[in-house]
């Protein structure tokens, strides 16, 4: 699948937080047991559950009083490159044992941040857990994109992202090989004015076409361009409305572009000796007009009412759950 925008995703998290962070400390309180340090079956059940109903836990391990691990990593996914590491490792100069031990009743959750286990961007939750040799910690990795898709319901519709992207790559693909067809076109006509024949009266109207197809090509060109990057390469936030609003901005500016370059060039084509397409000329300049001005209204109107979404949510939370 393919990585989502780092910024993206904590932008949706600070929004979220206060939910998240709830979620995920009823989460570790719930896994939380004193069987889990002298269990191993007990352990290998806690890590089961979460994988069958919190796919957005990572890992899980056991520290004791002094921050030392006392389990190798347990990892929820499958394949995990940390799985079965980390035993004996001390933990005691990492954020969340200094959290937890700054606030030892309850659970504490880290800021986001870049695992060096896995990679992602993740958030560590981590709770006290007393037992019969004293009292230890119970440790929850936890990757926040999948968490934060989980909340908002999400995780659905990011299975599908994969074969969205190939089909908008296929139609970019064959955008461009229009492209390729457009430029040769434009270099036959070419071709055929320098070894033309006609009368000096007609040559002079035989430059407009190689110009209308490198026009042509210039507009499916940058059609394409806009499709691969908001669609292909660039992370696309479906619940922001600035994300939707670029998408359109760029889309009816390739269309303005093309519309206006060959509103002008009907225009010129007139001026040096055919005037039968002058009103199109006109017209088509009137509808380049007409965009400018439905876009400039669109993008007015899409911002203003996105700053009063924004303004009507919820503050968020603190960044520890008690």
């Amino acid at each position: 699948m393919a990585s989502p925008s780092t910024l993206a995703v904590i932008e949706r998290y600070e929004e979220y937080r206060q939910a998240l962070n709830g979620l995920i400390a009823s989460i570790v309180t719930g896994i939380a047991s004193p069987a889990l340090f002298g269990d191993a079956q007990a352990r290998n059940e806690a890590v089961r559950c979460a994988g069958r109903h919190y796919p957005f836990v990572d890992l899980l391990y056991l520290l004791d009083a002094e921050g030392v691990q006392r389990t190798p990593n347990l990892p929820v996914r499958r394949n995990h490159p940390a799985g079965g590491q980390g035993a004996g490792t001390s933990r005691a100069q990492r954020p969340y044992y200094r959290l937890i031990r700054e606030q030892p009743d309850g659970v504490a959750i880290t800021a986001p941040y870049l695992s060096n286990a896995s990679g992602l961007l993740c958030i560590t939750a981590i709770v006290r857990v007393d037992h019969g040799d004293g009292f230890g910690y119970l440790v929850l990795d936890i990757d926040l994109d999948e968490a934060v898709a989980y909340l908002m319901g999400d995780a659905p519709r990011k299975r599908f992202v994969p074969f969205f992207k190939s089909v908008y790559s296929i139609i970019v693909a064959g955008l461009f090989a229009v492209v390729v067809l457009l430029g040769y076109a434009a270099l036959l006509e070419l071709v055929a004015i320098f070894g033309a024949a006609e009368q000096p009266s007609e040559l002079h109207l035989k430059p407009f076409g190689v110009i209308i197809f490198l026009t042509l090509g210039l507009a499916v060109f940058d059609l394409g361009k806009t499709i691969l990057e908001e669609e292909v390469l660039m992370h696309k936030d479906v619940y922001r409305h600035s994300s939707t609003r670029r998408t359109i901005t760029r889309f009816i500016a390739a269309i303005l572009i093309a519309v206006s370059i060959e509103g002008l060039l009907l225009m010129f084509k007139s001026a040096v000796g055919d005037g039968e397409h002058v009103l199109d000329g006109v017209w088509m300049m009137l509808a380049a007009v007409g965009l400018l001005v439905g876009l400039g209204i669109y993008v007015y109107l899409g911002a203003r009412a996105e700053q009063l979404l924004l303004s009507q949510r919820p503050k968020t939370g603190t960044m520890k759950a008690d």
